[in-house]
C-alpha cells in the first residue's frame, strides 16, 4: 500500500513507463511501414546487394540456393535488414525524444550532433563497403580460384558475409565518436591520444586484418581510412578538449 507521499514517486514512474510505451509503439510503427515497403522490392535489393559479386565472377560461376526456403527467407531477412537502416533515423529520434527530458541543455547540445554525426558514420561505412571494399575482395578472391574449381556461392551464406561486412565497416567508422566521448568522460585526452598513435595503427591493422577478407587489399581498405579517422577524432577532440578548458576558465574567473 502506497502512503501518500509515495503517490508523486508513483505517479512519476507510471508516467515515464507510458511514455516510454509510447515511443516504443512509434519506433515499431515507423519501422513497420518502412518494412512493409520494402517486402515487395525484397528480390530486386537482393539483386542489387549481389551485383559486386555477380559483375566479378567467372564464366560459369552463379549465385545458388542450398536450402529450400532460402530463395524465400533470404531475401526478407535483406528487407529486414535495409528497413531497419532507413527507419535508424526515426528510431534514434524516439530514443532520443524519451531521454532527452532528463539531460541538462549542455549534454543535449552535444548529443545532438554526436547522434547526427554517428549516424551519418555508419552509412558512410556501409556504403564505403560496398562500393570499395567487397567489388576489391571478390575481384581478388574470383582470380585465385584453383584450375577447374567454379565459383558457386549460396545465396543465405553470400548475404550473412556481406551484413557481417556492412556492420564491421559502419562499426569501425564510428572510431572518431569514440574517441571524443573517451575524451568527455574523462577515461583519455588528447594529448595521451597523439602519443599512443603508433599503437593505434598498429591495432587498426590487426583489427583489419580480423574482420576483413582474407586478401590484402580489403585489410588496406580498412585500415587506412581508420588512421584517417583516428587523426580527424584527435583533432575534433583537441577541438572540444580546449573549448572545454577554456569554459571552466571563464566560469572560475
Amino acid at each position: 500500500m502506497t502512503t501518500p507521499s509515495d503517490a508523486p514517486m508513483f505517479g512519476g514512474m507510471v508516467a515515464h513507463l507510458l511514455e516510454m510505451r509510447k515511443r516504443l509503439l512509434r519506433a515499431l510503427a515507423g519501422f513497420a511501414l518502412v518494412l512493409l515497403a520494402l517486402l515487395p522490392f525484397a528480390n530486386r535489393l537482393y539483386t542489387l546487394l549481389s551485383e559486386p559479386l555477380l559483375r566479378v565472377m567467372p564464366k560459369g560461376g552463379q549465385i545458388i540456393a542450398t536450402q529450400v526456403a532460402s530463395p524465400f527467407v533470404t531475401p526478407l531477412k535483406l528487407a529486414f535488414f535495409v528497413a531497419l537502416m532507413i527507419s535508424m533515423p526515426w528510431l534514434l529520434y524516439q530514443a532520443w525524444a524519451f531521454v532527452a527530458p532528463g539531460l541538462y541543455k549542455r549534454e543535449r547540445k552535444l548529443a545532438v550532433p554526436m547522434l547526427v554525426a554517428a549516424l551519418g558514420l555508419f552509412y558512410a561505412g556501409c556504403a564505403f563497403a560496398y562500393y570499395l571494399v567487397l567489388p576489391a575482395a571478390f575481384g581478388f578472391l574470383s582470380k585465385t580460384l584453383p584450375p577447374g574449381v567454379a565459383m558457386m556461392t549460396d545465396i543465405s551464406a553470400y548475404l550473412d558475409f556481406v551484413l557481417v561486412i556492412f556492420l564491421a565497416f559502419g562499426l569501425s567508422f564510428e572510431l572518431p565518436i569514440a574517441l571524443l566521448v573517451a575524451v568527455l568522460l574523462g577515461v583519455v585526452t588528447p594529448k595521451q591520444l597523439a602519443d599512443w598513435r603508433g599503437y593505434a595503427v598498429v591495432a587498426i591493422f590487426i583489427v583489419a586484418a580480423v574482420i576483413t577478407p582474407p586478401d590484402v587489399v580489403s585489410q588496406l581498405l580498412l585500415a587506412i581510412p581508420l588512421i584517417a579517422l583516428y587523426e580527424i577524432g584527435l583533432l575534433f577532440a583537441r577541438v572540444m578538449h580546449k573549448s572545454r578548458a577554456a569554459e571552466h576558465a571563464d566560469n572560475i574567473t
